[in-house]
Order: structure tokens, then sequence, then C-alpha cells
């Protein structure tokens, strides 16, 4: 089983602000780059494991710890909430502790999963990363948030889409354990997206209608020309900043961008499937989670998918999957409807 350093923010985006006339912005998103390359290389040492407990007399629990990194990048700080402890007086730990308690939630009430791995895995995240870091990500054992440089980026944990996103990085590691690298990466960020806005719909008891599509809606500074770092409705749409640059997510194959930055685009080219999943969904109605997201749960958790699974093979999984659980009702017609729309063959 790999684990993938998985980022929220595209390094081709960082590489981009650092090259800005902004002094500030430069140093802050280079800073970032520097902490992501040491992070990415580092050797994850396990963790001593928790004294055995009693198994849950009812529905599974999650086991959340928040530690605070102190503004330096030693993994994983000093512990500063556990799970059941009360709030405290710093709203970046409760937030991430309401984070992580709302995808363990999705995961458990609409899948029956116990954590991101089935098995009840701790959800570990350690907040106020490194100074200035306009970055969160998932390591293979933990989450991490920085706080970021107050000219482009806010604080990671302000998006509660944003944690769902990086925790599912782990509920794909634990199954399809797809390849960090061109399309079965961009299946890999787009996954994230999936079940990150699901969590935000979820919590919030959104339809399909109702959601806005967005991915870290609300991170952005509000001078920053931009609603969020990607728009799962309109890929390419969600900013368009002088600083930033433009949203370059294309939601159709024939705007498929071949690049070697990226890892081959896995933050771009998930514009692809992103835009499907949102069809399919908008189409059947209601929740996403119920019918949308239980085809793509069934797909990632079916046993079918190779690590290195293209575009083509997954949406014709997801095509099999609706079929499967569904016959040849309005799901498996919205699926196969949905990868016609952006380009994608499914047999």
């Amino acid at each position: 089983m790999t684990s993938p350093f998985c980022t929220i923010v595209p390094p081709h985006l960082l590489e981009h602000l650092a090259a800005s006339g902004n002094p500030a912005v430069a140093a802050a998103a280079r800073r970032t780059l520097i902490a992501d390359a040491s992070a990415r290389t580092a050797r994850v040492l396990p963790r001593a494991a928790a004294a055995p407990a009693d198994p849950p007399a009812g529905p599974a629990a999650p086991r959340r710890t928040i530690y605070d990194a102190g503004h330096r990048t030693d993994l994983p700080g000093t512990k500063v909430r556990g799970e059941g402890e009360e709030a405290t007086a710093d709203a970046t730990v409760n937030r991430a502790y309401a984070g992580l308690g709302a995808t363990f939630a999705l995961f458990r009430d609409v899948f029956g999963r116990d954590s991101v791995d089935g098995a009840g895995l701790p959800l570990l995240a350690t907040v106020h990363y490194d100074e200035k870091y306009g970055n969160a990500f998932w390591n293979g054992e933990q989450m991490v948030f920085g706080d970021g440089d107050d000219e482009i980026f806010l604080d990671f944990t302000l998006p509660v889409d944003v944690i769902g996103h990086e925790l599912a990085h782990g509920f794909t590691q634990y199954t399809a354990n797809l390849e960090y690298f061109s399309q079965s990466g961009a299946l890999n960020e787009s996954v994230s997206d999936v079940f990150g806005s699901l969590v935000k719909q979820h919590a919030l008891g959104q339809t399909a209608d109702q959601a806005d599509w967005l991915i870290g809606e609300g991170l952005f500074h509000p001078d920053v020309e931009g609603t969020a770092l990607r728009s799962m409705k309109a890929p390419g749409t969600a900013y368009d900043d002088d600083v930033l640059g433009k949203d370059p997510q294309p939601a159709h194959m024939d705007d498929y961008v071949r690049t070697s930055r990226d890892n081959g685009g896995v933050h771009i080219n998930s514009g692809i499937p992103n835009h499907a999943f949102y069809l399919v969904a908008t189409e059947l109605g209601g929740h996403a989670w119920d019918r949308a997201g239980r085809i793509w749960y069934d797909v990632m958790t079916g046993g079918t998918l190779a690590p290195e699974t293209r575009f083509a093979e997954f949406a014709a999984a997801t095509v099999a999957a609706a079929k499967a659980r569904y016959g040849d009702a309005a799901e498996f017609q919205a699926v196969a409807k949905a990868w016609a729309a952006v380009g994608v063959p499914t047999d």
C-alpha cells in the first residue's frame, strides 16, 4: 500500500505564487514549497499502538486527536485536544476536531464504514504547521493544516470540505490505492473532492441542488478574485486573479492537459471526473450521497480497480456499479450520460 503525500493546494499554483511581484506572497509560497518538499520525502514513523479498547456498545465512534505544531514542522506536535474533551480556546483546534468528526460521520452514517480504513483508524490532525504555511496535507497517517499567509490563503481548517478532501486520501489509500500520477492520480484527487464535497453537504444537510460544489470555498483572502480552489460544477471558473492566475481545470477530455508538472496534472485533470460526478448527482437530485455517492463508494470498495486505473476504466466501473445496484433505472442512465458529457467512453 502506497502512502502518497497529498496536498489540497497544487504545486503548480504555489510555483506561480512564488514568482509573484508581491514579496510577501512570493516568500510565503516559496516557504510552503520548501516545507512540502521536506514533508514529501520525510519517513513517516510508526506511532505506538493505542491500548486495546472494549468494542463500543453502540455505533462506531471516532477517535480524534488534535496536535499543535507551534509553527514548527515536527510532527505530530503537542497534543491539545483528544476525543470527547471540551473545546479549547483555539478556534483552529476546534474546527479541525469538528471536521474530522464530520468526515467520520459521513462514512459511518451513510456507508456504514468505521473510519477511513473501515477498521476504526484513529483520526489525527496537526494544526499551526510551520509559519505562513499555505497548504494542508495527508501524509499517509495524519492530517496537517497550515494557517495560511493571510495574503492569499486563510486558515486551512476553515472549509470543512478541505478536511474531508484530505481524509478521503486515506480512504483511497485503504481501498483502491490509486497511484498518484497522471490519470490515476487525477482520479485520486477527484475522489477526494467528491467525498470532501459530500462531507460538507452531509454536515449542512444540503441536497445536490442546494450545494455550491466548490472545494475550498472560504479559503481565499477577501482580496483574491476567486471563490474556491476548484469548482465541480464549472471546472476552470473557481478563480481568475492577477496574482493567482486563472483556474486551469478542464471539464471535458477535449481540453485534457498533458503536463509533467503536478505529478502529471493530478490537480488539474481531476476537473473531468469531478464534473462527471456533479452531473450524476444533480441529474438524480436529492442528497448526493444517497445514490451518486453510493455508486462511487461501491467502485472504490469493490476491488475491481487497479492502482493505475485510467478515466475510461473508472467510468466503466461506475456504470457497472450503477447497474449492479440499481439495474437499468435512472441511476444507470445518469452515470452513462454524465461520462458521455465529459468525453470519457464507458465501453
